[in-house]
């Protein structure tokens, strides 16, 4: 199979007839083994049914449903699954996105990248839409380190090592680019048509901004100390431990030289401090031996000859 197109979607019923027929336009000019796999995410209109008709006429249309919403990360993870292309293309099913952009794509995958973000350098959506996501962006450019205007494009095409390599869950389908970066590929950008919105209405606002810069923290810490837990929970410990004994030390001396000791709120501190640095020293070795007795079966790429 040379390439699979996913296409996640929610109430995207008007839009299918349309967005088909442009893919099967580039289908027919790639001339090459195609397929579109749609993950309809539970939605309560008739996504899915329009999308078993149109399969009648589209052979290369598979289908794939989830019983309730679980979110974009979870239908991409799904798409991905069950793809079977070299190439992997991921799009929005809101013709939003132009599947004319696939051949461009799919060059660019050919030229020696891994993965190609879409940018959408001139955008048809509101300021109250557009303006979160910019600030989300350069957030995110800043925070890890992967330069790119426009991490929540959902038109971007992988090599299809890149999406066996990566885990979605929450709502991380938003830095796909970093984790691939973290993994060790090659990143790179490329400007896309943005069209304006015909069906239906926008599902991203100014909520996401925050959560995704809750996502971002999480998703920095998992990279950083998943493997080293250790490495954060012990520091805190020690850090905490430390605290306590020496305060409780000044109390032991002052009690040898006055013979008097009194119940302060510092005593009481020095006491918590002991105790959380114990307890969050033994969350890192619990963490570590969880690691060290798993069987890791994802490892680094490794080139041979």
């Amino acid at each position: 199979m040379f390439l699979s197109v996913v296409i996640p979607c929610y109430n995207e019923s008007e839009s299918l007839e349309q967005l088909f027929q442009e893919i099967d336009e580039q289908f027919t000019l790639l001339d090459q083994d195609c397929e579109v796999i749609l993950v309809d995410d539970g939605s309560p209109d008739n996504t899915w049914q329009v999308a078993q008709t149109l399969a009648t006429s589209y052979k290369w249309l598979r289908g794939v449903k989830l019983q309730y919403n679980s979110g974009k990360a979870a239908a991409l993870q799904l798409g991905w699954n069950s793809a079977q292309g070299k190439y992997i293309i991921t799009m929005d099913g809101d013709l939003q996105d132009n599947p004319k952009e696939i051949p461009d794509l799919i060059s660019i995958l050919e030229s020696g990248f891994d993965l190609v973000s879409g940018w959408k350098k001139v955008r048809h959506d509101p300021w109250h839409k557009t303006l979160p996501s910019k600030l989300f962006n350069k957030v995110t450019s800043i925070v890890a380190g992967q330069r790119l205007h426009d991490f929540n494009c959902g038109l971007k095409a992988y090599r299809s090592p890149v999406c066996n390599s990566i885990a979605l869950y929450g709502d991380f389908h938003r830095f796909i680019p970093v984790m691939a970066k973290w993994k060790g590929f090659k990143i790179t950008e490329k400007v896309v048509e943005h069209r304006a919105r015909i069906h239906g209405v926008s599902k991203y606002g100014w909520t996401r901004l925050f959560s995704g810069f809750l996502d971002l923290l999480t998703l920095l810490f998992l990279h950083k100390y998943m493997a080293k837990p250790m490495h954060f929970f012990g520091v805190v410990g020690l850090i905490l431990f430390g605290i306590g004994f020496g305060i409780t030390a000044w109390f032991g001396i002052e009690w040898l030289l006055t013979g008097a000791l009194h119940v302060r709120p510092l005593m009481v501190l020095s006491g918590t401090a002991l105790i959380l640095g114990f307890q969050s020293f033994s969350v890192g070795l619990l963490g570590e031996l969880i690691i060290s007795g798993k069987n890791h079966s994802s490892l680094p790429r490794a080139e041979e000859f």
